[in-house]
């Protein structure tokens, strides 16, 4: 975890404090994708409570960025995606519109034979839209979790969603219907042993009508892990700083670790 100089540290303590839920907040001024790298190196790696594998929810990049990225850290994905470690969702073509089955580009293992509606108003039919599609995804994480399972993998597995913000989007702005899905998501966590970690991009809901989902996600993580701007502007060697906070008993943010620069 030296990629990124102190911060990488911190994260490992961070993530070393036993958080399920993971939140990484961040803005157009300072991107915190490095944070979601680091972590995928992490949970691939096997460093910490990971070591189980991944399932990589992409709404942002496709596949070959991640790869990309990934093999300047020394880690490569490709090689972990052949051996089952790293489940990769593609979801950039994801419209709650459409019908599900032209939604996700699934793992062999977790295509499912039939769509099985979970969510709250999913109506148990394959054409109630958006609610379905989200309940076609989930049954597709949920059949990836469990085959992990089956094979008695020790250590965590860690569902990724790289973002939040753009699966808002792809549900045409439904936040209700996107944080069933993450609750969903969230259950996995104490019945299956898993982690989740999330991405979403703050300044996006910095107005009252949208703060809404933030705020869940707020409330649901054990940790939240805050990419944000110098407050003195831009420098030539510091691109920005990052906060480490961790929840108490799911009702506040108090400080977990000092600022940490990057």
């Amino acid at each position: 975890m030296e990629e990124y100089g102190r911060g990488g540290d911190l994260l490992s303590e961070a993530m070393c404090s036993g958080a399920r839920v993971v939140v990484v907040e961040d803005c157009v001024d300072a991107p915190g994708a490095f944070v979601l790298h680091l972590l995928l190196k992490r949970a691939l790696a096997g460093g910490g409570g990971g070591g189980a594998g991944t399932a990589l929810l992409a709404l942002a990049q496709p596949f070959s960025h991640y790869d990309r990225v990934l093999r300047k850290m020394g880690c490569n994905l490709s090689v972990h995606r052949k051996s089952e470690r790293l489940h990769f969702f593609d979801l950039q073509a994801f419209p709650g519109k459409q019908s599900p089955k032209h939604l996700v580009s699934f793992p062999n293992h977790a295509k499912p034979e039939s769509l099985i509606s979970l969510l709250p108003n999913s109506g148990g039919t394959s054409g109630s839209g958006i609610a379905d599609s989200l309940a076609q995804l989930y049954n597709g994480v949920r059949r990836t979790v469990e085959a992990n399972r089956a094979k008695e993998s020790t250590g965590r597995f860690t569902v990724m969603i790289d973002d939040v913000s753009l699966l808002e989007v792809a549900a045409n702005g439904s936040a209700d219907d996107v944080l069933d899905f993450l609750h969903y998501c969230v259950t996995l966590t104490s019945e299956m042993n898993c982690s989740l970690v999330v991405l979403v991009h703050e300044d996006i809901y910095s107005s009252e009508d949208g703060v809404g989902l933030l705020l869940h996600l707020r409330y649901i993580a054990d940790l939240v892990i805050r990419a944000a701007p110098l407050s003195t502007g831009l420098a030539a060697d510091v691109h920005g700083q990052v906060r480490f906070l961790l929840t108490n008993s799911h009702t506040f943010l108090v400080p977990f670790f000092e600022r940490a620069l990057w």
